[in-house]
């Protein structure tokens, strides 16, 4: 009997090491099969089960499978599903070839709430199923000729973001300078990703076009006269007009090492109310801090603070050392109450302000959907708050997670009025990029309330349009106001602003003419003009991170644009992105843009692209140019 049992033992054993032994992990690429480019953000599903995965920037994935038995789908919009047997493969790469009714059933579900409807979409949408809870973001499921493949659900009409009111040709001679704030926040990028990869167009609200260009980094040198930041200049041809000039200005902050950069006393300030209980909500943000407590040093030290129906310390500060405990910490958070946003934000700045370096690095990173909806929840209420407790040097950076309810116009105001960037984390490859590869552009400050004054010469420029930044604008007496707060750089960071500039003497529907003024005359006369080569004076202020006394400095732009075949890859890219920006945007200055341009324009820009998100940035100019001859738009609320 007890051989018996002992070779029974034997057998269970020796069956359960096979079963394990069976699992194994399947990696590969997903390439386009027209140009054989690689495609990020497609989903992979092993087949019967919820078990998925999705492709990087650089198209590649990694997916554990059961067994040989094993049937992977991938999916992509705009693309046909492709079901393939895994067998003995351990490397599967994969070619994806471009279908628009595969887009059109994406398209067919695209502005539907997610207020349990499965009743009224039964029989009127062929080949669709709806799950998930009423009040929750539900899944859509795509059926295609041999596949199921699941899809996040449209967002939802409770998102927030601020009306923007585009930025229009300015008559030269009559008003030479335009003053700007710089910005580094890239959140509106990832965002509009977001829409376009769940099947929708973004709301015109939330594409703002300086966030998408400057979501790339461009090779640009670093100071060399001992400042924090260098200027640089480039002329050519506007694409989308071509007897319009487009100059780009970019500005390039010095790059400090990690091990060289001043200690950091961070408060981790996180929302656990029920709203953050979502997979793309508070998950993901534990697995995003953990990845930036993996970039600490012994002498960083951390905070942690929760808020939901009231706020609290979880974590008092700890030594970067302590990772581990840094981590359980994170680790143990749930989410559940209403959103005491406001008195979270104050107790943040209190256990800052009591751990405050004099000579280091004091933030606090705030991880939120934007619902505030207890205390201090108005835009302005928490406007003056952060106003208020920005003089402090305790700066403040906001990462955005989730969708259906997300309040993008809270998390712009808070990080930029608290002297912070804001970026918004869709999966965990921007959470590594925004907190790991940028992580010192992220964190450490090296130049702060950075403004650009640019003064046209009206014997060359008969009018300018700066592309985006209409929330930075600044008036003109401002640039020379050291109380006037501005957009601040970190470590490495690059700014690129594109002004579109109308030549003297074209003729052009944008030169609106008026009456002539009653009380006083206006001589035009051309020999008044200034007669040199010269098309502007470029100037910008900024701060040394300690100082409240800002330096000058400038650069000269000559009338002397360089054919656009002959621009350089960055001008080329950056300007195809600001042409995607545009046409999101529908803009009414667009002119003769288009996808199919902007597309060619960025290949052309493509570059190196060692970490493949200009290749994205391409497919999901693609994948928009098929979605708007659907006009599947996005409906949200109106900005707050």
């Amino acid at each position: 009997m007890k051989k018996l049992l002992l070779i029974m033992m034997l057998l269970a054993a020796f069956t359960g090491f096979k079963g394990a032994a069976a699992n194994r992990i399947i990696t590969g690429t997903v390439t386009a099969a027209d140009d054989g480019q690689p495609i990020p953000g497609v989903s992979i599903i092993l087949k019967g089960t919820n078990t998925g995965t999705v492709t990087n920037t650089k198209g590649g994935y990694a997916i554990t499978v059961p067994d040989s038995g094993a049937t992977l789908v991938f999916n992509f919009i705009g693309y046909q599903s492709q079901l393939v047997m895994v067998g003995s493969k351990n490397k599967i790469d994969v070619k994806l070839t471009a279908s628009a009714a595969t887009l059109s059933e994406v398209v067919a579900v695209a502005g539907y709430q997610t207020r349990d409807k499965s009743k009224q979409l039964s029989g009127k949408v062929a080949g669709l199923a709806i799950n998930g809870q009423p009040g929750a973001a539900a899944n859509v499921m795509i059926r295609g000729a041999n596949s199921f493949a699941y899809m996040p659900a449209p967002v939802s009409d409770n998102e927030s973001y601020k009306g923007i009111t585009e930025n229009t040709f300015t008559n030269a001679a009559a008003t030479p300078l335009s003053t700007f704030s710089v910005d580094v926040d890239a959140a509106s990028y990832s965002n509009i990703r977001r829409f376009i990869n769940n099947g929708q167009l973004p709301p015109a609200d939330a594409v703002r076009v300086e966030e998408m260009i400057n979501y790339f980094n461009y090779n640009l040198a670093g100071p060399t006269d001992g400042g924090p930041v260098a200027i640089h200049t480039e002329l050519s041809s506007a694409p989308w007009n071509t007897s319009h000039r487009l100059l780009r200005i970019g500005l390039k902050a010095k790059t400090t090492p990690v091990k060289n950069l001043p200690a950091s006393n961070l408060v981790f300030l996180i929302d656990v109310s029920g709203s953050m209980s979502a997979p793309n909500k508070l998950p993901l943000v534990q697995s995003s801090l953990k990845m930036l407590v993996d970039q600490l040093r012994p002498q960083d030290k951390v905070a942690l603070v929760v808020y939901a129906g009231a706020a609290g310390v979880v974590l008092p500060a700890t030594g970067g050392d302590k990772k581990e405990t840094i981590k359980n910490a994170i680790d143990n958070l749930s989410a559940g109450g209403s959103t005491a946003g406001g008195e979270g934000i104050k107790l943040a700045y209190k256990i800052a302000a009591e751990n405050l370096m004099s000579k280091g690095n004091n933030r606090i990173i705030l991880a939120t959907d934007g619902d505030f909806n207890v205390g201090a929840s108005g835009d302005d209420d928490m406007e003056k708050l952060i106003e208020k407790k920005r003089e402090s040097g305790i700066f403040l950076s906001v990462l955005g997670y989730g969708m259906g309810n997300y309040k993008d116009s809270k998390m712009e105001t808070l990080a930029d009025k608290g002297n912070g960037n804001y970026a918004y984390i869709d999966n965990i490859t921007e959470a590594r990029k925004t907190l790991v590869s940028e992580f010192g552009g992220t964190l450490f400050t090296v130049a702060k309330d950075v403004k650009l004054q640019i003064e046209f010469n009206p014997a060359k420029v008969q009018a300018y349009r700066l592309l985006g930044y209409e929330n930075r604008i600044l008036n003109k007496e401002d640039f020379n106001d050291d109380k006037k707060d501005a957009g601040d750089m970190g470590s490495g960071h690059t700014v690129t602003a594109f002004y579109e500039i109308v030549p003297a003497g074209i003729k052009d529907d944008y030169m609106v003419s008026v009456d002539p003024l009653k009380y006083q005359k206006v001589k035009a006369n051309k020999a008044d003009l200034n007669p040199s080569a010269e098309m502007m004076t470029i100037k910008f202020r900024y701060k040394e991170p300690v100082s409240s006394k800002s330096k000058l400095s400038q650069a000269v732009v000559y009338d002397k644009p360089v054919d656009f075949k002959a621009a350089s890859v960055d001008f080329k890219f950056s300007s195809a992105v600001a042409e995607v920006g545009m046409l999101l945007r529908d803009s009414k200055f667009k002119q003769k843009a288009s996808f199919a341009h902007a597309i060619a324009t960025a290949r052309a820009g493509k570059g190196d692209d060692a970490e493949g998100y200009r290749a994205e940035f391409i497919r999901l100019a693609e994948s928009a140019r098929l979605l708007s001859k659907s006009s599947a738009l996005a409906k949200v609320g109106e900005g707050e």
